[in-house]
């Protein structure tokens, strides 16, 4: 699933080719998405131009006037821009500009959506969503007093979203391996020392991912079709059975609600 360095990275990639662009028409082809799309989507797009594109989380907030197209990438979706009239078997929506260009949505287990709003502090998606992990709200000390008496562990604790937003499966091990937390700590048993050392390194694996074009997945593209690269920076995830880069420990894995997970016995300090 893309998380949020891939998010990042697409709207960082398509925003060149979207901003101040004047939409012709909606092409929906499939509306049969996690939510269905709106009937009204092409309707209240059709002449406007896109003022600007955010992310909140994982999603795209796409601004037109003062109303929003709110998309989510799900699983194994992707935004591209083309130039081609050419459609593959899993693109479902185009965003079709004046000057014969396309936004272009693809997603093959149709996981994503593609929702309207005027008011995205509201949207049942977007109003319950903890900080932004990059902003200043974020850090260690939020953390920790977040975390007092919580029983669940560490790992699903900083990957609720209610907590903060966009530390997925895979940066959330990354990170709790730089700080040497073991993922089936409690969370609430953890110092307010290790979540200083937690949230910087969840700041810091989230910009190096950004910048290196996010964590290579087999569906993921980027904007411009690109796959990311953080991949070969991986410590422990999908690195099982392997040597610890550090100690030459087993690196382990489990489950932790329903996802794989990986950690080094020795490294990371059980609480």
């Amino acid at each position: 699933m893309p998380e949020l360095p891939e998010v990042e990275t697409t709207l960082r990639g398509i925003e060149p080719y979207i901003i101040g662009k004047k939409i012709s028409s909606v092409i929906i082809r499939n509306p049969s998405l996690r939510w269905p799309v709106p009937e009204e989507i092409p309707k209240k797009l059709k002449n406007q131009v896109i003022d600007r594109i955010q992310r909140r989380g994982k999603y795209l907030l796409l601004q037109v006037s003062k109303e929003y197209l709110i998309i989510h990438l799900g699983m194994s979706g992707s935004l591209r821009i083309s130039k081609q009239a050419d459609i593959k078997k899993h693109d479902h929506i185009d965003l079709c500009f004046e000057d014969g260009t396309y936004l272009r949505y693809c997603d093959p287990r149709r996981f994503g959506c593609f929702l309207w709003t005027d008011d995205i502090e509201k949207h049942f998606l977007l109003k319950h969503l903890g900080p932004e992990p990059l902003s200043n709200s974020f850090n260690g000390e939020y953390l920790f007093e977040a975390s007092r008496k919580r029983k669940t562990s560490v790992k699903n604790f900083i990957m609720n979203s209610r907590v903060v937003v966009g530390v997925g499966n895979i940066y959330a091990s990354e990170a709790l391996y730089a700080a040497g937390i073991r993922p089936t700590s409690k969370a609430g048993k953890v110092t307010k020392k290790k979540f200083n050392l937690l949230a910087q390194e969840i700041v810091k694996i989230l910009r190096k991912s950004i910048e290196n074009g996010g964590t290579t997945l087999r569906d993921f593209v980027s904007g411009d079709n690109a796959p990311g690269y953080f991949k070969q920076s991986l410590k422990v995830y999908g690195r099982e059975g392997e040597k610890c880069y550090k100690c030459s420990t087993e690196i382990k894995g489990i489950r932790i609600g329903q996802r794989a997970s990986a950690y080094c016995p020795k490294c990371q300090a059980k609480f």
